[in-house]
């Protein structure tokens, strides 16, 4: 009989063989990406050039694309590298950041919907205006509840053969068939700029990890920032204290305490 997997038998595996991950990401996330994907036990490369990009993605264990802080000159990096990935085998993650602000942005992320990500994460009101509904979102802000952007994702999952990851205050993962809601975290979680940016980037890693099962890699990663962020926030005073409290907290995670902790709700 094989041994069940879980998010703690994953961050196992993870930190056993630490993945190589290119996080294409924002300004103004790279350090704390960098930071969480460290302590998580992974090994982060913010590789973004054109010249490069692609190149890069061939030799990495997974791609994350963020389009947070988008040009044009990282566009065509995150394209070359997206190609790269999908021709290498090698699962690729994209956070479509308020994809619907701008027409820009709109024909950016339907360029990356293109070139088959393994899993998009993102908030309701991104989820939800990716699939044509109407959201409340206004900028990187989503003011959506994440049971409002289940029946989109669900709907996204099956349409581009994506696991979808919506997060909030309870996380909603779906591959179309499958789905769960994870319980966890703490409200101080989005007071800390660019963590939910971090997240895709650990997403990224546990992907990785299980390359054959997006669904499992994306459920895992959601369930240690969940509970990271719950014992974060037993001693935090606030957004400060939280940030540094979350690293160590995630850092110090094992095994036996994700599984133990781990609040995973079939949907």
């Amino acid at each position: 009989m094989q041994n069940q997997t879980t998010p703690g038998t994953l961050l196992t595996a993870m930190r056993a063989n630490p993945p190589l991950v290119q996080c294409i990401t924002n300004y103004v996330a790279m350090n704390i990406a960098a930071n969480v994907m460290l302590a998580a036990g992974a090994s982060p490369a913010m590789v973004h050039a054109e010249e490069e990009a692609g190149e890069f993605a061939a030799i990495s264990g997974a791609l994350t694309i963020n389009i947070g802080t988008l040009s044009t000159g990282w566009m065509a990096g995150m394209v070359s590298a997206a190609q790269s990935a999908t021709k290498a085998g090698k699962p690729w993650v994209l956070d479509p950041v308020a994809h619907y602000a701008t027409s820009f942005r709109r024909k950016a992320v339907a360029e990356l919907l293109e070139l088959n990500p393994a899993i998009i994460r993102g908030n309701a009101s991104e989820i939800i205006a990716l699939a044509g509904g109407t959201s409340r979102g206004r900028g990187v802000d989503s003011r959506d509840p994440v049971e409002l952007a289940e029946e989109s994702a669900t709907l996204l999952a099956r349409k581009y053969r994506s696991v979808i990851a919506v997060t909030g205050a309870t996380d909603f993962v779906t591959d179309g068939n499958r789905a769960v809601r994870i319980e966890g975290g703490s409200p101080l979680m989005t007071q800390v700029t660019a963590l939910g940016c971090a997240l895709t980037c650990l997403v990224g890693a546990f992907a990785a990890t299980r390359p054959e099962d997006p669904f499992d890699a994306s459920v895992a990663a959601l369930t240690a920032f969940a509970v990271a962020g719950e014992r974060a926030a037993r001693e935090a005073a606030g957004p400060g204290s939280f940030s540094w409290r979350f690293l160590d907290a995630l850092a110090a995670l094992d095994e036996t305490v994700i599984d133990r902790e781990a609040r995973i709700i079939p949907a």
